[in-house]
């Protein structure tokens, strides 16, 4: 009858139409143009570990572990952070102010200590470890240039099971050094007493203004 063919007519368009749907869908979901709904999620959730690298001065693609940091390079958001960084620890005092703030930052609550990002902290002594080569005030052979490197291939002190481990073994290895950077005895002894305990961003901050203060920093920036 008429109406048995315009209903097998219908069916197979249906079934053609669904068999097309059905061959261009993974397509469509690769070029992006359907997506489920929690695939937008996930993009955004694999874009932002993508970038982890923590960001200095708030300067794009800035921080160690950043593809564009290019750390001792004339080009690169090192360079233009190391120069940030000079600009705004050009004087005594600023830099007396920095060391005094670390050496006081345990016992300070950690929303009140200066600066607020360490990796601005962690710039200072890259770039007085790094200008401390000329003139020994790095420790020498064995001495900070070595933490330096370790800092700039962004490994020991970035990667690792957690952000404490990591800063753990900042501390380590810069307290082992630091009997070459010939501190007097105070500081020495402070140095050796530092406990990282429960405040490990605390120790982290004191242990680095011990090292600046005696590698001459404050003085010779």
């Amino acid at each position: 009858s008429a109406f048995s063919n315009s209903s097998e007519s219908y069916l197979a368009a249906m079934v053609h139409c669904y068999s097309q749907w059905m061959f261009y869908l993974p397509l469509l979901f690769l070029l992006g143009v359907v997506l489920p709904n929690h695939s937008a999620s996930s993009f955004s959730m694999m874009s932002s570990t993508s970038k982890n690298h923590k960001e200095i001065y708030d300067i794009p693609n800035s921080g160690w572990t950043s593809p564009e940091w290019n750390w001792g390079y004339a080009q690169g958001t090192g360079h233009d952070c190391a120069a940030i960084c000079r600009r705004q620890y050009a004087t005594r005092d600023a830099r007396n102010d920095l060391v005094q703030a670390l050496l006081d930052a345990p016992s300070v609550s950690s929303d009140q200590r200066e600066p607020q990002n360490f990796e601005e902290v962690k710039l200072v002594l890259g770039l007085a470890w790094q200008n401390g080569r000329w003139d020994g005030s790095d420790g020498g052979r064995g001495g900070y240039g070595e933490v330096l490197e370790n800092m700039a291939q962004a490994q020991r002190y970035e990667v690792g099971a957690s952000e404490e481990e990591c800063s753990s073994r900042l501390i380590q290895d810069m307290k082992e050094r630091y009997a070459l950077l010939r501190p007097t005895d105070d500081d020495a002894q402070a140095m050796q007493s530092l406990l990282e305990g429960n405040d490990i961003d605390g120790a982290m901050r004191r242990c680095s203004g011990l090292v600046l203060r005696a590698m001459g920093w404050v003085e010779k920036g």
